[in-house]
């Protein structure tokens, strides 16, 4: 168990687990897009660690950028997408890929996927680390899904309760 703050949180799933989850995702992933160069557009905070090591695992050609966006406040989602750092270059006519580290009430997503759609690319691919689907609001195509969890409130690897936690390993669950 590891205390963060005022909550307890407990495993949920183990980095070997994961990372051997991410090199399946990679492997599907450079099938899906050989002969191809995708952008792969990063959601900040949560996703570096998972995009990191996606990336590592990648033998297609591919750029990365980074879009940061907050919609959290402690333990609960706000609802309200608040764009803090944008695209700095061109989407048009680019194969995307979105990496997010969770979906859960997937309003987030929606707005981001909504905002790149506007710029024309030439698709939008979604892969996540984690997945809710009973929190699920709005309606999202999730190409790539690393696990499915059930609604609880989760950190570690990336995901945090107020900053802190980014740093663990493994996924931990609140106690």
């Amino acid at each position: 168990m590891i205390t963060i703050r005022d909550k307890n949180f407990v495993p949920l799933i183990e980095a070997d687990a994961i990372q051997a989850r991410i090199q399946e995702l990679a492997k599907q992933i450079n099938q899906e897009y050989a002969g191809k160069q995708p952008l792969l557009v990063v959601v900040l905070n949560g996703a570096f660690l998972f995009a990191a090591d996606l990336a590592k695992h990648l033998t297609i050609p591919c750029e990365i950028t980074f879009l940061r966006v907050s919609s959290y406040k402690g333990t609960e989602s706000t609802g309200q997408l608040k764009e803090i750092l944008g695209l700095t270059e061109s989407i048009t006519g680019r194969d995307l890929i979105v990496i997010e580290d969770i979906v859960d009430t997937g309003k987030t997503l929606h707005d981001i996927y909504n905002q790149l759609q506007t710029h024309n690319p030439t698709s939008v691919a979604i892969a996540t680390l984690l997945y809710k689907p009973a929190a699920l609001q709005e309606p999202i195509d999730l190409h790539y899904v690393g696990f499915e969890i059930e609604n609880k409130f989760v950190l570690g690897y990336g995901l945090d309760y107020d900053g802190l936690g980014r740093n663990t390993p493994d996924i931990l669950v609140l106690e």
